[in-house]
């Protein structure tokens, strides 16, 4: 019995051990990348400056934010890993190198306590409820802005001559108008247009250079990607309201302890459990895209080696919250079964059926608004531009013109 309990012992701290090391290193990894992230958009000129006091304040305060970053990474990184690890543990039960995946290191990672589960809660009803749909409609843009957009019925060398010699001309215009004493320019005017030539002069440099792939198949198959994405999530929102209807097990009660290895969470078993996984991770995204497109906070969007120090910890307080929903929002719309922060459906907020009802609802109800108006307007920009119907002068009403032009050109027609 004795060699029993010392044997059990033993087995006990060696998990503890082997849990405690592998949560250093991985976050020590996430604190490094942090660093890198925050050294990319930090301005030098405040950690070199005279003041040595100012100084290690600032040093310090970047320190702080970098422990926040890794912190909302890892809060992130968390639910998806938990639910692959899951996985693996049920494809290969019987691996003695698998078995360091437990619920004990999930628990161990995950750093929480009661009352932060109930403010986790009410920050997933009041900012991601708003951020994400609007990020989900907003993603369309993002991308699209970054990848080279294919033109039907357009010669790109026609084009890109024709706004390098407006450039050129524009360009001529602005040097000059300061010089010339007969016509007078309105500077700030010519400038705005001056740079709306030049990044359009850019963008058709970039189409040029691209590849026909990229041209014709880069930007149709990220739309067609990003629309499967936000049309599954809205489904399994629906679904989710279906079950809360006819099942009362569907409501988000929550684990006292998640045993790994037992079930798979998703009835479609690895396949589902991975496009939980890509879901959660989109969600995550869109959340974060939607909050930097709303006109509160896009002054706080980072730029690179130009974001002072407040905005960094704004910024980096900000990503906390919302990393710290994505748990809670992602089992309250139903996007997965798993959750991490314990027996969470005792509280008011998560326990009332009203309350998660009309959550899936605001939810499922706001993307597909957004959706709809997002694809209706892309699809008529785009075939107005491809037909070159952008190019049109606009129709004038009879209103719109004088009197004294109609009555001039009536005369004109009887003469």
């Amino acid at each position: 019995m004795e060699t029993d309990d010392v044997s059990v012992r033993e087995q006990l701290f060696h998990n503890r051990v082997r849990e405690t090391i592998i949560c250093v290193l991985l976050f020590t990894c996430l604190y490094m990348l942090s660093y890198l992230i925050l050294n990319q958009f930090r301005k030098t000129a405040e950690f070199v400056t005279d003041d040595v006091e100012d100084a290690t304040v600032n040093k310090i305060a970047l320190w702080l934010c970098t422990f926040t970053l890794s912190v909302a990474v890892c809060a992130v990184l968390l639910l998806p890993i938990s639910i692959l690890s899951n996985e693996v543990l049920l494809t290969f039960p019987q691996s003695y190198y698998m078995q360091w995946l437990n619920g004990s290191l999930i628990h161990g990672t995950s750093v929480h306590t009661k009352h932060q589960i109930e403010i986790y809660i009410i920050i997933s009803v009041l900012l991601s409820s708003v951020c994400t749909p609007l990020g989900l409609s907003r993603m369309f843009s993002v991308t699209g802005s970054l990848l080279v957009k294919p033109r039907l019925l357009e010669d790109v060398e026609d084009t890109l001559s024709c706004t390098t010699f407006e450039e050129d001309s524009l360009s001529r215009k602005i040097n000059c108008g300061s010089t010339s004493c007969w016509v007078k320019l309105n500077m700030e005017a010519l400038k705005k247009e001056y740079q709306a030539v030049q990044s359009k002069r850019v963008a058709l440099e970039m189409r040029r250079k691209a590849s026909p792939w990229q041209r014709n198949l880069g930007y149709p198959l990220a739309m067609l990607v990003l629309l499967a994405l936000t049309v599954m999530c809205v489904l399994m929102v629906c679904f989710n309201v279906l079950e809360l209807l006819l099942d009362e097990t569907a409501m988000p009660r929550g684990m006292e302890d998640p045993h790994l290895g037992m079930a798979s969470f998703s009835m479609f078993g690895s396949l589902g459990a991975a496009v939980q996984v890509v879901l959660i991770l989109y969600l995550m995204v869109s959340s974060v895209v939607g909050f930097y497109s709303s006109p509160l906070f896009t002054g706080l969007l980072p730029r690179a080696q130009d974001t002072n120090l407040t905005q960094i910890i704004a910024n980096c307080v900000s990503l906390l919250i919302l990393s710290s929903a994505l748990p809670v929002f992602s089992r309250t719309l139903g996007i997965t079964r798993f959750d991490l922060l314990g027996d969470f459906g005792r509280y008011n907020w998560l326990g009332n059926f009203y309350v998660v009802f009309l959550y899936n609802m605001l939810f499922a109800g706001l993307t597909s608004a957004s959706l709809i108006k997002t694809v209706t307007w892309a699809v008529q920009r785009e075939l107005i531009r491809a037909f070159g119907l952008h190019r049109l002068p606009l129709t004038v009403s009879r209103s719109t013109v004088p009197f004294r032009l109609l009555l001039a050109s009536g005369l004109s027609k009887i003469q």
